[in-house]
């Protein structure tokens, strides 16, 4: 009799683990590109508190007469009552019907999380459900391991609630069909793509989900919230567009084709520094790895030409994403490889992160339309392989870099100047075909790519470690033997020297009397090889 029933319980294991295997995702079809939507029912983003709203991905509905209203800039394209909106209701119907007819092998109690872990399956709960806590879905090791959990009814969840992914399980394999309202209170964290049937979907202000939101029949309300498409499953890897041949341009940092060049203070700049008409003035030799073209010659002939052809492409680039409000650009935005347009002058506030997706080669292009001014303290943050080489803007206006912006790219500038102020660090190019360059003060390291430079660049790295930063009354300078009978110099942000050390032994603390603020350092070793940064005193 227990041989009997353990081959019966053995051959039930073998039957349900062959049918996991085989239980097939849902096909979303175009309703895939959507982060948020409904095909019946308004999809709106409020405002609390000044929170915005971050979304990666497509946002619509397809109700006649509507829009989406309340959102920012959205990292994604606006699809109301149109052809991309009828598509995706057709598909989002298709998908329904899939998650509906699966059957479910595994009944779990209606509160969910507290710790529980799931293990891949359907899950079918017939009645309302709530999130609670943590609910953990291992994927075991799979990455086509696929959850279901299909709600007869209503689904909350409770405030910091969260699922988490362990083992390989991904967002884009996790679905939740619920047949009610959708109710995610502040601070929840949701995994995986929400179906809500003929009801609405509310998402309170820091909540944050990696996956959609779409409802058959309902609105969807979101405020304050992060919400990004998943990755994996078939995605297609963002390369974003073709980059620009650079050519002769690549080995300039800081240039114009047809006006003066001048700087005030101490500008340390890592590439070559010129313009094809007027004078280059104000730069220290001894700050620049590079050439300085006091005036024009052959190279900054070429450069100008080459320019042209820089800016030329970039303009006739198509656009993928229309960044719908140019004053509110920054502010915490995420932007993925694609080629954005901005059609206004924009302001650049607080922060913006370019995230490459785990794709070292992708390219990002952001193409304006009117000038761009920045914010202090404005900066470019570069996520998941994102790099600065890869970063081009393309403006149609002047620009102003305000103090202590930290911009990554190659600023290319059409019939506009620049300004650069005090404190602006550039991991990039700041050039215009026509307008002035003025800066005060800044850092500039020319992306790589300049083969001249290439040598000199890998060579200053880490050769003087500077501590702690910020720092109050004492800095520790921290060389190697190879360095000792170096200088290390001290400024203010107007170009003053504070402080002038010669170093004559591997580690050297120094007092340094000064009021808080920005400040920078010059370090020379004996053959030559120059090391910048910028300190900050508290």
């Amino acid at each position: 009799m227990k041989t009997n029933k353990l081959s019966y319980f053995t051959s039930l294991l073998i039957l349900l683990s062959g049918w996991l295997a085989n239980a097939q995702a849902p096909v979303l079809g175009t309703a895939a590109d959507f982060v948020i939507f409904s095909t019946d029912g308004a999809v709106t983003s409020n405002v609390t508190n000044s929170l915005m709203t971050h979304l990666t991905g497509n946002v619509g509905t397809n109700t006649s007469g509507a829009t989406s209203t309340g959102f920012g800039n959205v990292n994604g394209v606006m699809q109301d009552n149109n052809i991309a909106s009828s598509l995706a209701a057709a598909d989002l119907l298709i998908a329904y019907n899939q998650l509906n007819g699966l059957i479910p092998n595994f009944f779990p109690a209606a509160l969910l999380g507290n710790g529980n872990t799931f293990v891949p399956g359907i899950y079918f709960i017939n009645s309302t459900a709530v999130l609670d806590g943590n609910l953990i879905l291992d994927g075991q090791n799979n990455p086509n391991a696929l959850f279901v959990i299909q709600i007869n009814g209503a689904f909350s969840a409770n405030s910091l609630s969260e699922v988490t992914l362990t083992n390989g399980a991904l967002a884009c394999n996790v679905f939740w069909k619920v047949e009610g309202l959708v109710d995610m209170s502040a601070g929840t964290l949701m995994k995986g793509t929400i179906v809500a049937n003929n009801a609405a979907i509310l998402m309170g202000v820091g909540s944050k989900i990696e996956g959609r939101l779409l409802s058959t029949t309902g609105a969807i309300t979101v405020n304050g919230v992060e919400a990004k498409l998943p990755l994996g499953c078939g995605t297609p890897v963002l390369n974003g567009p073709t980059a620009p041949n650079l050519a002769s341009t690549i080995c300039y940092a800081i240039f114009s084709g047809e006006n003066e060049v001048t700087n005030a203070g101490v500008t340390t700049v890592l590439g070559d520094v010129g313009t094809n008409v007027g004078l280059t003035t104000g730069f220290n030799a001894l700050d620049v790895t590079g050439t300085i073209h006091p005036i024009p010659d052959v190279s900054t002939a070429q450069c100008a030409a080459d320019l042209l052809d820089v800016r030329t492409y970039l303009n006739a680039l198509t656009p993928d994403i229309e960044l719908l409000y140019p004053a509110q650009f920054g502010n915490d935005l995420l932007l993925t490889p694609h080629t954005y347009i901005i059609n206004g002058a924009t302001v650049f506030t607080d922060t913006l992160f370019l995230d490459a997706q785990n794709n070292v080669n992708a390219v990002f292009v952001i193409k304006i339309f009117g000038a761009l001014a920045t914010t202090s303290l404005a900066k470019v943050t570069l996520l998941n392989g994102a790099q600065a080489k890869n970063i081009y803007w393309i403006v149609n206006g002047a620009v102003s870099l305000s103090t202590f912006t930290e911009f990554k790219g190659t600023l290319i500038v059409n019939n506009g100047a620049i300004s650069a102020a005090t404190g602006t660090i550039v991991e990039g190019r700041l050039m215009t075909t026509s307008g002035a360059v003025t800066t005060f003060s800044i850092t500039d390291n020319m992306t790589v790519g300049c083969p001249p430079l290439a040598v000199t660049t890998n060579s200053k790295v880490n050769e003087l470690i500077v501590y702690p930063n910020p720092f109050s009354k004492t800095l520790t300078l921290q060389v190697n033997e190879n360095n000792i009978n170096s200088e290390f110099i001290l400024y203010d942000v107007l170009g003053k020297t504070i402080i002038q050390k010669k170093i004559n032994q591997t580690s050297t603390s120094i007092e340094v009397n000064v009021i808080p603020g920005i400040y920078f350092y010059k370090f020379t070793n004996s053959a030559g090889s120059l090391q910048t940064g910028k300190l900050i005193a508290k």
